[in-house]
């Protein structure tokens, strides 16, 4: 399988503390039965966000690695938040936070908010070749409500990736019922682990897989854990597996009972 959402690096974001909690959690994704880690730290206000460092810092993991023979290889990519700079250097230099700087980039949204023009956002970043990413949108509480906020970005081309956790459960039942809807309507691209230790967040991705494969085909959970994501990792296009359903259907408004009873039933 084929992480492409992972907090592995060490001490760059509030992902691995040190290189032995880095080598840890490798030695846990590649018994997994991961092949593949997208080293992917936040580019935030919080965390600046240095390629080159991160670069560094990649290589002598890699020697970890190898040293203890654990097998695992290792990319480069960002956890992408929607800052007036990230845009701006994103669009200036696709390469400097996509996956392995081949196009993919894996966007972020506040864990309460949705930004404005987030979907003209999204056109901007394609018009600088970048295909987006969108990471769990199931872990937020706007489009937990909303879900229908997606169609459009789907049908303008953005990808989605569900953490491995939320479908088990390990994320609330909020995340976990929003991420099976979003696998029952073929929305979903990825699956990722979005580690950030050996122990809260560990990287787990076998479980969601199998259950995935028994829910909704094992042809779908290999393309969601293999076959999307390795191509993403080597920057090939993919396949759609199975046709997103409800992109191309006519969007009406709801009447003020729909949305009451809406409302009554999220609560």
């Amino acid at each position: 399988m084929v992480d492409i959402h992972h907090h592995l690096l060490p001490g760059v974001d509030d992902g691995a503390n040190s290189i032995e909690t880095s080598v840890e959690m490798a030695r846990l994704a590649a018994g997994e039965g991961i092949t593949h880690v997208a080293c992917t730290p936040h580019a935030n206000n919080h965390f600046a966000f240095d390629r080159q460092a991160n670069a560094a810092k990649t290589e002598d993991l890699r020697k970890r690695l190898a040293e203890q023979n654990i097998p695992l290889t290792l990319g480069s990519g960002c956890d992408f938040h929607l800052s007036f700079e990230n845009l701006k250097q994103a669009q200036a230099d696709p390469a400097q936070f996509s996956i392995n700087g081949l196009g993919y980039l894996l966007v972020e949204v506040a864990d309460y908010s949705l930004p404005p023009g987030l979907t003209e956002t999204f056109y901007a970043l394609q018009l600088a070749g970048l295909t987006p990413i969108l990471t769990h949108p199931e872990r937020n509480p706007t489009l937990q409500q909303e879900p229908e906020r997606m169609r459009d970005w789907l049908r303008g081309g953005v990808l989605v990736q569900v953490t491995a956790d939320s479908l088990t459960g390990h994320k609330g039942r909020h995340a976990e019922r929003m991420a099976h809807d979003l696998l029952e309507r073929r929305w979903v691209h990825f699956l990722a682990t979005d580690a950030h230790n050996t122990t809260s967040r560990p990287p787990r991705m076998r479980d969601a897989h199998n259950l995935v494969a028994a829910k909704y085909g094992a042809s779908y959970a290999h393309a969601l854990c293999v076959t999307n994501p390795l191509a993403v990792f080597l920057g090939k296009q993919f396949e759609v597996e199975e046709e997103p359903q409800g992109l191309t259907d006519e969007v009406k408004e709801p009447n003020w009972w729909q949305r009451v009873t809406a409302a009554l039933t999220r609560k």
